[in-house]
């Protein structure tokens, strides 16, 4: 298993390539606990530290398709580093004006967030011209969606450690700043610099005008609908049980279990189409959120909480693969940052109806939201089984520098290339 990652992070640009995302995705992966903590430090109420991370969450979600568009259509220096340096600005202005003018706040998160730079959906673009063969572009997903979990893991006590050393502002300032150079070791390199999009056709939709993408986007609004909840209905039940720990143990739980998943998923060779290995992941996703429900003692659901997370990471990794066959030739970067925003979107959506939940029916029926959005991710699967079955480009031939023809590219390989 070690053997294949460790083959992927020593072709030339790949480690490179996934530390400078991981690293320049950090102040988007940490903005919602250091805008919060950020927030409560000034005086700020809890409603309003909600308001401003929602804030930042929606502005997210209208930038990266569009941000992700733009490199489509630009390339990545242009938009990438551009837009790293705004997005920082913006936290910068919210870390040194603080809530002496509420709207100028609002402004300083909401420029934050639309100006993400969509670094996952650029280093997803580049793997096919850095590794070449589809099997080893197939393990790098998995091993992108491994290394996600841990930035959404290692973040988070990055912020912590930094405002009990310094402050809240100064976190905010640093993690930004440590951003900006993620993104600038990643537009630097060679595969980013070169790396344009194969031709596309004029259409306002872009990678939306693929039937086969709107269907894995409907599913998979719902998988970031289960997620979302799971993360108010764990508040919940440590609430419950008189502990705030047992919040932490659970979401180190749901963290381990997709690092486990998603290290198996990507040491093997799969076969048959992926939109079928999809369902069944899917399908194994929900089956894990159900017993969720039962809300038994600490121990027994830290457990469930694992096995609740091993198919989370596969089906992040499958769900790549996906994009990659059906999106519209020359609009790649654009349909992997539609999945994030889908997701994201997603996960709002958990978080605001598992609150009212836990209110009307108690802990039990927020991870019943969790359940509820993995069933509903499968079904929206199932019923749109026609529109994935047909891939949204066939094959290309490409020719090798002799001229001669050389075998057909795997739809989606040929998406992006090295001028």
């Amino acid at each position: 298993m070690a053997a294949g990652y460790l083959d992927i992070l020593r072709a030339r640009h790949a480690a490179r390539l996934l530390t400078g995302t991981l690293v320049g995705r950090l102040p988007n992966g940490t903005a919602h606990i250091a805008i919060v903590l950020f927030t409560r430090a000034e005086g700020g109420s809890y409603t309003l530290a909600g308001a401003l991370a929602a804030v930042y969450g929606l502005s997210t979600a209208v930038g990266q398709p569009l941000l992700g568009r733009a490199v489509d259509l630009y390339g990545q220096p242009r938009v990438q580093l551009p837009a790293a340096v705004l997005s920082a600005l913006g936290m910068a202005l919210l870390a040194v004006a603080g809530f002496g003018s509420l709207p100028l706040a609002y402004a300083a998160v909401i420029v934050a967030g639309v100006f993400t730079p969509p670094l996952e959906g650029g280093l997803r673009a580049l793997w096919p011209s850095v590794l070449g063969s589809e099997e080893r572009v197939h393990r790098a997903y998995a091993m992108d969606a491994v290394a996600q979990e841990v930035m959404f893991t290692i973040g988070p006590l990055l912020v912590t450690l930094l405002v009990s050393l310094w402050s809240p502002a100064a976190a905010l300032l640093v993690i930004n700043a440590i951003g900006v150079l993620g993104a600038l070791s990643v537009v630097l390199s060679e595969p980013s610099r070169t790396w344009r999009s194969a031709p596309r056709e004029a259409h306002w939709l872009g990678a939306l005008r693929s039937r086969g993408l709107l269907a894995l986007l409907g599913s998979f609004f719902f998988v970031g609908t289960a997620l979302g909840s799971i993360t108010v209905a764990g508040v919940a039940y440590a609430d419950d049980h008189g502990r705030e720990s047992v919040y932490g143990w659970l979401m180190a739980a749901l963290g381990l279990g997709a690092l486990i998943g998603g290290a198996l998923y990507g040491a093997r060779q799969w076969s048959g189409p992926p939109e079928r290995r999809l369902r069944v992941i899917v399908a194994l996703l929900a089956l894990g959120y159900l017993p969720l429900m039962l809300t038994p003692g600490v121990v027994a659901m830290t457990v469930l909480a694992a096995v609740a997370g091993v198919f989370l990471a596969p089906a992040i990794a499958c769900s790549f693969i996906v994009v990659d066959r059906h999106a519209p030739r020359g609009t790649v970067t654009e349909a992997f940052s539609w999945l994030v925003t889908t997701f994201g979107v997603g996960a709002a959506a958990g978080t605001a109806v598992a609150g009212p939940a836990v209110e009307l029916g108690g802990t039990a029926w927020s991870f019943a939201v969790a359940g509820a959005g993995g069933v509903a991710a499968l079904i929206v699967l199932l019923s749109t089984g026609r529109v994935l079955a047909v891939p949204g480009h066939s094959a290309v031939a490409v020719r090798g520098p002799g001229g001669g023809r050389d075998d057909a590219v795997e739809p989606g390989l040929g998406q992006g290339r090295q001028a």
